[in-house]
This record gives structure tokens, C-alpha cells and sequence, in this order.
């Protein structure tokens, strides 16, 4: 009985914060964003996945600061083989309010620079230096700690190679948990109390 009744309150304090609590001042986020996903059934056997773990900071609310690594490849029968890495600092800026049409979701900006690479087998272009990305996403939160998100981002690849540049435009999806902070948990403490 004192289980049911406690978890009932935490459930009911959680469903208490609207969008803004996951993105304010000392909490985390941790997830990923994967884009190119194909898997070719037809004769060229085409596959390409880019995965992007990513974790941040909130360092004030609406402002998250932390780091990404970026894994991707993209192959087909008889074809050359293309990979993409890149490992960084990161940076996300959240819109000050709920959008009306969706009471939990929040419009962001995200900025990425670090030191990556493209490179296409088989005598292909590749490139390796300096990673720079930027783009707008959209995060809407299924729950008061999870949030589906959509991202466009412009990917530039700067440096050493026999291409001196290489960038693409990518749609990605993701799924971010956001971890309450040392505050937030002290206030849900003392809310209990």
C-alpha cells in the first residue's frame, strides 16, 4: 500500500512540471540521434546508419553545453564504401516558451565543432579536420524525462585530405532522456516532505 501510494505521488509531482523542468539549470541530457538509416532488400544491398550519442549540461535554463561522437557509414554492392566520424563540444539553445500547438514541445538550435572525418573507399574523396555543424530541431516530451526529437543540420568537414572540403544537409531523429539536476531533486524532495 505505501509503495502504490508513493508511487502515485512521484507520478503526480512529475506530471506537475511542464517542458520547461527537464531544461532548466543543473540538469542532464543524454541520448542520440541516428540518421541515413536504409537497409536496400533490392539488388544494390544498399546500407547507411549515422548514430550520434550526445550528452550536455544545463548550464542555465534553455542552454545545454556539452559533447557528441558521430559514427556513420554508407555501402552498397559494387559500390565504394563512405565513412564518417567526428567527436566534440556541443551546444543547444531551447525557445523560451511552450509552443502553443504542442503544449510540450520546445524549438532549439543546435551547434556542433570538433575534429572529424569523411572518407570514401576505393580512391574516393576524403577529408579530415575540422567538423563544424549547425541546425534547428524540434523536441517534443512524451514524458517529464523523455523527449522525441527531430533535427536539420548543415555538416561541414574542413582540412587534410585530397577534398580540402565536404559537407551534406541531414534530417535525424533522436531520443534524449533528461535527468533532473542536484536542484530538482532537492525540490521534489522537499515537495515530498
Amino acid at each position: 500500500m505505501k509503495k502504490s501510494l508513493l508511487l502515485a505521488f512521484v507520478a503526480i509531482i512529475a506530471l506537475k512540471f511542464s517542458a520547461h523542468a527537464q531544461i532548466q539549470k543543473g540538469n542532464v541530457l543524454v541520448g542520440g540521434n541516428f540518421a541515413n538509416l536504409n537497409l536496400g532488400l533490392d539488388g544494390s544491398k544498399v546500407f547507411s546508419v549515422d548514430l550520434t550519442p550526445k550528452a550536455a549540461w544545463f548550464v542555465q535554463d534553455n542552454v545545454a553545453l556539452g559533447a557528441y561522437a558521430n559514427l556513420g557509414i554508407q555501402t552498397a554492392k559494387g559500390s565504394s564504401t563512405t565513412t564518417n566520424y567526428g567527436v566534440g563540444a556541443l551546444g543547444r539553445y531551447y525557445t523560451g516558451k511552450d509552443v502553443e500547438i504542442l503544449r510540450h514541445g520546445r524549438f532549439f538550435g543546435e551547434a556542433t565543432v570538433g575534429v572529424g572525418g569523411t572518407n570514401v573507399s576505393d580512391g574516393g574523396g576524403h577529408t579530415n579536420g575540422l567538423n563544424l555543424g549547425f541546425g534547428p530541431g524540434f523536441a517534443y516530451f512524451i514524458t517529464p524525462s523523455i523527449g522525441l526529437e527531430t533535427l536539420l543540420k548543415y555538416n561541414g568537414v574542413a582540412g587534410f585530405g585530397n577534398v580540402g572540403y565536404q559537407s551534406n544537409l541531414n534530417l535525424s531523429f533522436g531520443f534524449q532522456i533528461y535527468l533532473p539536476g542536484k536542484s530538482t531533486a532537492n525540490r521534489v524532495k522537499n515537495d515530498a516532505r
